[in-house]
């Protein structure tokens, strides 16, 4: 799969500025994109929605996965702005902060709507 230019693709009737104004929000979206496709971070989300805030050994109690596996999946959520995180003593507690996400999304949506 090769990369493709914005510019390449602009005889196809969308103006060439948003046209490279949605390429860059795309790649904006890509941590998203990248933080929500996979199973495991999907469960740990909707768990979040659940509760307001969850430690890993509370989500290793109601998921399939290793406590290791769950670290790695919030940092992932973390880095792609999803959740946060708050010490408490030696326990972090993971929260759902999609917000900014949210914004991000709605963005994109907007945009390939715009070139509709």
């Amino acid at each position: 799969m090769t990369k493709e230019n914005p510019s390449s693709v602009a005889g196809h009737g969308v103006d060439p500025q948003l046209l490279n104004q949605i390429a860059h929000t795309f790649s904006d979206c890509t941590p998203l994109f990248f933080a929500l496709g996979e199973t495991g971070r999907q469960q740990i989300l909707l768990l979040l929605t659940q509760d307001t805030e969850l430690n890993v050994s509370q989500l290793a109690q109601r998921l399939p996965l290793s406590r290791p596996a769950i670290s790695h999946h919030l940092k992932i959520l973390r880095q792609a702005g999803l959740v946060t995180v708050r010490q408490a003593g030696v326990e972090n507690y993971y929260a759902l902060s999609a917000d900014d996400a949210l914004v991000l999304l709605k963005k994109f949506v907007a945009e390939i709507e715009a070139s509709c």
